[in-house]
């Protein structure tokens, strides 16, 4: 998979050397060099292991029986985050850092090699900075998402200036990236355009929540503020569109060269669970915009890490082909979090694609190809799983 032999590139009989967290060697195994050990694969498909640029994994608490109201009927609407608000400032460090670490895990078992996760369950500078140093401990990017829904008894202005001076000073040591929940009962336009200056200024790189709810600015702030992703874009007009479009023309997707532009997004667990229309990744991608997959773990629309569940999703109802879902999930998200580059002359190890100098973050399926994810929907199909060079114990069943 990787993007410059092109999208539909697969190497038949291959063999892929480690050194270290390195790549160092893939082709035919027939030309392979000699290794120190050999795992033989068993003509089982390697993919580059996930890359989940979007979730939300900090918090405590309970919200199924929001999630089974949901299903029986009821709208969603932004303000159950207060429920998980609750539960994750009364909750220790201890605990915080132990649920993360068994969900850290549990994706990790289902081949996701590179995570990002975001604050955004504290909403006070005490607790989205704690959130944000749990998290830096754990994952791999850190996103602040302290503009995530406004407190009850706070006035909004009064809290988004929390969010851009006092909140975003405590938090910048933590974090690599900001994110604007940017939607009706969340955080207006101007608002939104406050967080998004301040954050940029501060240093950081910029991710919006758009377009989950209805049509709204979320699209086309990410634009204009050149973030490297807007996640969700479910209520897209022919405008938002263009503009993504327009982000990406310095870009050779063949090549994998150029400048990117603003990733789009897309969260398909969320979207079945919050019964919202499925984002529209076919005509994003014909449009020329590139996306991604993301599982968009979190307590009350999307609790689930299972990347191999967002792929098959996106095969059997968003009309991707197979290796298009796979990119997303993989080389997508890398773009999403601007991993996607890096080799042995500039030390940066790119994720999410397989080549020479990459960081070597396999993932095994128990199965002849790829198209088994969305041909055998819902089976673990995780053979092994191997992270910086690393085997992770215990996941997958490879013999």
């Amino acid at each position: 998979m990787d993007p410059a032999r092109g999208t539909e590139a697969v190497i038949e009989r291959a063999a892929v050397v480690l050194e270290g967290e390195r790549i160092s060697w893939l082709g035919p195994a027939a030309q392979a060099p000699a290794a120190d050990a050999v795992h033989d694969a068993g003509g089982r498909a390697a993919l580059p292991g996930w890359v989940d640029s979007h979730t939300h994994l900090v918090f405590a608490g309970d919200r199924s029986a929001e999630f089974a109201a949901r299903m029986a009927g009821e709208s969603y609407s932004a303000g159950g985050i207060a429920v998980t608000m609750e539960a994750t400032r009364a909750a220790g460090d201890y605990d915080l850092t132990r649920l993360l670490l068994a969900r850290r895990a549990e994706a990790a078992a289902g081949g996701t090699t590179w995570l990002e996760t975001k604050t955004g369950y504290g909403l006070d500078v005490e607790q989205e900075t704690r959130s944000a140093r749990i998290a830096s401990s754990v994952v791999d990017d850190v996103t602040f998402l302290g503009a995530h829904l406004v407190p009850d008894g706070i006035d909004a202005d009064e809290y988004t200036d929390l969010v851009c001076r006092p909140m975003l000073a405590a938090v910048r040591p933590y974090v690599q990236w900001a994110d604007v929940f940017c939607e009706r009962g969340a955080f207006t336009e101007d608002q939104s355009r406050r967080v998004l200056t301040a954050c940029r200024d501060a240093g950081l790189g910029l991710r919006v929540h758009g377009n989950q709810l209805g049509p709204g600015a979320g699209v086309q702030l990410a634009v204009e503020f050149g973030a490297a992703s807007v996640d969700h874009v479910n209520y897209l007009s022919d405008g938002d569109v263009r503009a993504l479009a327009a982000s990406w023309v310095g870009w050779n997707r063949e090549t994998g060269t150029g400048t990117p532009g603003t990733v789009a997004t897309c969260l398909p667990a969320c979207d079945l669970s919050t019964r919202q229309p499925l984002a529209p990744a076919r005509e994003l991608l014909d449009a020329g915009v590139e996306i991604a997959l993301a599982s968009n773990c979190n307590p009350g629309t999307s609790y689930t890490s299972s990347m191999a569940f967002c792929v098959a999703t996106a095969v059997l109802q968003m009309e991707l082909s197979v290796s298009e879902a796979v990119r997303a999930a993989t080389y997508g998200g890398a773009l999403a979090l601007r991993r996607h580059t890096g080799n042995d002359v500039d030390g940066q190890r790119a994720v999410g694609s397989l080549a020479v100098g990459h960081r070597a973050d396999i993932h095994l399926l128990n199965a002849p190809s790829a198209a088994y994810l969305a041909y055998r929907p819902g089976m673990p199909l995780t053979a092994a799983v191997w992270r910086a060079g690393e085997r992770i114990p215990g996941a997958g069943a490879s013999s």
